[in-house]
């Protein structure tokens, strides 16, 4: 149940700037992991499903960038600094690396 709870929190937190930001055709969200696309797949999908949930679809409405570390720390201020750099409306860390 927490969850559940987590994933609808962390929708409706995300989705507060696309609200704000209505006048933007296609509002991006920007995902950072240290991590590799393999270790987040299930996660990353959960995601995706939630935001379909609340009227956002990947690629229809709105878009999802994934840049991945691959356990490789010393790339992630340069993947930071390109998703900067794109203009993406949220910026996720998705992880604890990421986030530093």
């Amino acid at each position: 149940m927490r969850r559940r709870q987590f994933i609808a929190g962390f929708g409706a937190i995300t989705l507060l700037p696309f609200t704000l930001l209505a006048q933007q055709a296609m509002p991006v969200i920007g995902v950072l992991s240290s991590a590799s696309s393999r270790d987040y797949a299930a996660r990353l999908a959960n995601f995706r499903k939630a935001l379909s949930e609340t009227g956002y679809v990947d690629g229809q409405n709105g878009r999802i960038e994934y840049l991945f570390a691959d356990e490789q720390y010393d790339r992630l201020p340069a993947l930071a600094s390109s998703l900067v750099s794109r203009q993406v409306n949220v910026l996720i860390a998705a992880s604890a690396p990421a986030a530093l």
